[in-house]
């Protein structure tokens, strides 16, 4: 049942789904590169995780990087440097591919000793006319199967992730509408 929340916002309170909660929550877990992509140091590594095998490569290339075998050289020799577009291909390549190599790690430790506790922040009601406030505490939720929601982060599927996330907040029982949105979710790998 994911969107079972039609209008959300309607009478003012403020939050984000909790499934893209939870996949910006993923995505802090994945430390990579800090150095950012127009700095040289910052595009030479990206270039080189990318390019260390032909394995890389090919996720590289699934991922939208699509220049050339030469140019990729002509890159990583100093001689070319990439442009706007190009610099912002590399960045999303490396994330991406960076994202599927540690998926399995993260997946591991987050299944791992019977799941992980998820600490659900109830939305914003603070614009919300006392009529219409719900009353909404702070719940906590231990996620025993990560497998789905860890898939659809890694493919960047919006709608399967969503869907994953529900079945797992409908452990909550009949509260777990109430935290389909949140303001904020916490756990860590």
């Amino acid at each position: 049942m994911p969107e079972n929340t039609h209008d959300f916002g309607h009478y003012g309170a403020r939050g984000i789904k909790g499934s893209a909660a939870a996949a910006r929550q993923l995505d802090r877990l994945v430390e990579g590169i800090a150095s950012p992509v127009t700095s040289r140091r910052g595009l030479l590594a990206r270039l080189h995780y990318l390019s260390k095998s032909p394995h890389a490569l090919r996720q590289a290339r699934a991922a939208g990087l699509t220049v050339t075998d030469r140019t990729l050289k002509a890159w990583l020799a100093g001689d070319r440097r990439p442009n706007r577009v190009n610099l912002d291909r590399i960045d999303r390549a490396y994330w991406a591919v960076r994202r599927l190599n540690v998926a399995r790690y993260l997946l591991t430790r987050l299944n791992s000793r019977g799941g992980t506790r998820v600490e659900l922040h109830p939305v914003n009601q603070s614009q919300v006319a006392q009529p219409h406030q719900r009353v909404l505490g702070f719940r906590s939720l231990n996620i025993r199967r990560w497998d789905g929601i860890v898939a659809a982060w890694v493919t960047g599927d919006e709608r399967a992730l969503d869907d994953a996330w529900v079945d797992q907040i409908a452990d909550l029982g009949s509260d777990w509408g109430k935290y389909e949105y949140v303001t904020n979710l916490g756990f860590a790998a």
